[in-house]
């Protein structure tokens, strides 16, 4: 009963304190990230490139236009995660 509740920011301090990050871990971490953001964004406009004219025909809800704001949205996700990745 000794044990008092501790407060979010004493319970985030002591987690930085006992999990704080290296940087070769951060770098890899931020590395990786970016690495997929960057594959994603340019390997899906490749291949989105390459079947459009069989999306165009299946005549999908799904146009050309929320197919390439999807992939973009995944690679800026990625791209995002790598950047929060290195500076928090």
């Amino acid at each position: 009963m000794g044990d008092s509740v501790p407060t979010f920011k004493e319970a985030l301090k002591r987690d930085r304190a006992e999990f704080d990050d290296c940087t070769p871990c951060r770098v890899v971490g931020t590395v990786t990230f970016l690495g997929l953001g960057a594959f994603t964004y340019v390997s899906g406009h490749a291949q989105l490139s390459a079947q459009e004219e069989v999306i165009r025909k299946s005549k999908s809800v799904f146009g050309m236009a929320s197919r390439r704001a999807g992939i973009t949205g995944m690679a800026a996700a990625m791209v995002g995660t790598g950047l929060y990745r290195w500076f928090v």
